[in-house]
């Protein structure tokens, strides 16, 4: 046997083996990258198909405020009803921000929170409990640190829903709907030289559905029990087979109106081109059939 040819071909293997090795590696990396792009290909297909079978992002805000010393003695349901009304909302798919007994610098965080996740073609609530203030013809959510002595404090202590209506609007959220439960007769505005009771009319910027617990300028004493009678109704609504956030808040304006004897008539302002979901369709679905 030649020597040489055989050296020959033990390097000729020797190549051939890091040839092999080399495809072999090269294989590998174009399978885990084929099967990356596939994995990523599938997320965003689930992605898509999640939000198809889900709808929009659903984002709210909710504030209970009891505890005010301004106050002869704590308001004994906004805390209770922001807590029950979380619950229902995160039931049905909403990512929720519950703050209790806000002060000044609570509030105004929390409107920057719900600002930061407010996404174009989002649905957004705002829910407040707790003393309002009317001040030239807007409606301020009164925290419970407020120093107000007149009219000029209330802007500077409270802050605005027709603000945070107009932060929604600005960041594009698809729907924008308030919830407010402050029509009570509050300490601060005893102290003004000329006031009047309730709250100004809250306007509706477009795409958008208010509900208050009472007509504009009216005052309303809280019911007995754990909860008002104004998320009382709510939530039966919310827990019934409606799902339109239009026919909920009107069928809890009538329930109210009629639980109270006509003393406590909620108001309802709607500018939404397109009725609001506020439930998934599968729980809707399933209540339905529980129902019949």
């Amino acid at each position: 046997m030649d020597i040489r040819q055989f050296r020959v071909s033990r390097r000729s293997a020797m190549v051939l083996a890091v040839v092999a090795g080399t495809l072999s590696l090269a294989i590998g990396a174009h399978a885990a990258l084929y099967k990356r792009g596939a994995d990523a290909t599938r997320s965003v297909t689930m992605s898509a198909t999640e939000t198809a079978a889900n709808g929009p992002a659903k984002i709210a805000l909710v504030i209970g405020n009891s505890h005010y010393p301004d106050a002869n003695t704590p308001l004994s349901q906004p805390i209770n009803d922001a807590r029950a009304l979380s619950t229902t909302l995160r039931r049905d798919g909403f990512d929720v921000d519950t703050v209790e007994d806000a002060s000044k610098a609570d509030l105004r965080q929390a409107v920057e929170r719900l600002k930061s996740k407010i996404r174009p073609e989002s649905i957004v609530m705002l829910f407040f409990a707790g003393y309002g203030v009317q001040a030239g013809r807007e409606s301020y959510m009164i925290p419970v640190d407020a120093a107000i002595w007149n009219e000029t404090d209330v802007r500077h202590e409270g802050t605005s829903i027709e603000s945070v209506l107009g932060m929604m609007k600005q960041r594009g959220a698809q729907a924008k709907m308030v919830v407010v439960d402050a029509s009570r007769r509050n300490p601060y505005e005893r102290r003004f030289r000329s006031y009047s009771h309730g709250l100004a009319p809250i306007n509706a910027p477009d795409n958008a559905l208010i509900l208050s617990s009472a007509t504009p300028g009216k005052v309303v004493d809280d019911t007995k029990g754990q909860n008002s009678l104004l998320v009382t109704e709510l939530l039966n609504n919310l827990n019934s087979q409606t799902t339109g956030a239009a026919a909920i808040f009107s069928k809890t304006r009538a329930a109210v109106a009629q639980a109270s004897e006509g003393q406590q008539v909620p108001s309802v302002s709607s500018s939404l081109l397109d009725d609001v979901n506020l439930r998934p369709v599968a729980r809707a679905a399933a209540t339905a059939k529980a129902g019949s």
